[in-house]
């Protein structure tokens, strides 16, 4: 399936032009992890929380996306974990045991620093809230660098709760944007008695939404949406509930869309068939 988009311009286009005929070398792809953090809806369905990113930033400025971001050198390191182990995740993720706990340890860090959701507990298996100015020193000194996960985690006495975490896609974003990500997807259930709260620099709106009211309000043009973000919303838009989604166990498989330039001048997005694009 193709899409015209219309916020390519001539630098990216010639980008294209050079990849496709061996001039340039793509750049690599920064292992990433997303969340989509859920609840189950009053009248049924589910709602899915939704960060509007400020219109300045470089990548997807103005798009309304998960929390989520890059993988950091420290979440590689160790941190206490509960749930099913760095091995499996990998299985179900199509990575090494090291990255696919790389890629958990990035999937909570970022939902923290996004959200301030938190998907970590106590030993004895219960999910801790996050509350009072202590709790935002915290996460704000996680943002910017200060402090890592791990040390989080040990200062307060957590785990890691791997198992609050559901693998659901991976996206690779196309061998022509000069910023690209090859990105784990999970979902997760909100925790009982947890808050969201936006990070200011990294959301200037917050929302909880049903996915088909995002869809649609994507084809009023009232939401600009990424592929895979319309494309999970689809996906969830069939859910009856958090535990549907939950119950799935997916296989992970890598889907990379292609940029493209066609004859007239016109860039092209190509979206691999069969994942059901929405819009």
């Amino acid at each position: 399936m193709r899409i015209q988009l219309g916020w390519f311009d001539g630098k990216l286009a010639q980008r294209i032009a050079d990849i496709a005929a061996g001039e340039l070398e793509p750049a690599a792809p920064r292992n990433a992890s997303t969340v989509m953090v859920v609840r189950d809806a009053p009248a049924g369905g589910v709602e899915v929380l939704m960060l509007k990113r400020p219109v300045a930033m470089k990548f997807a400025g103005g798009a309304y996306v998960f929390p989520g971001g890059s993988v950091d050198n420290a979440d590689f390191g160790p941190t206490g974990w509960q749930g099913p182990s760095a091995e499996e995740f990998g299985r179900r993720l199509g990575a090494t045991p090291e990255l696919a706990g790389a890629l958990v340890r990035a999937a909570v860090r970022e939902t923290f620093e996004e959200a301030g959701v938190l998907l970590a507990g106590t030993p004895d298996g219960a999910v801790e809230v996050p509350e009072g100015p202590g709790w935002e020193a915290d996460r704000a000194a996680l943002n910017q660098g200060a402090l890592s996960l791990a040390g989080l985690l040990d200062r307060r006495g957590l785990v890691l709760r791997a198992g609050l975490l559901t693998p659901w896609a991976r996206w690779i974003t196309p061998l022509a944007e000069p910023r690209r990500f090859d990105t784990r997807f999970f979902a997760a259930a909100l925790p009982p008695g947890q808050q969201v709260t936006a990070h200011a620099a990294e959301a200037d709106k917050i929302v909880w939404i049903r996915p088909d009211d995002a869809l649609a309000a994507a084809r009023r043009g009232e939401m600009s949406l990424l592929p895979p973000t319309a494309t999970t919303l689809g996906e969830f838009a069939l859910a009856s509930g958090v535990a549907d989604i939950l119950g799935q166990s997916r296989k992970v498989a890598p889907i990379q869309p292609a940029l493209l330039n066609s004859a007239d001048g016109q860039a092209w997005l190509e979206v691999p068939d069969g994942i059901g694009y929405p819009l």
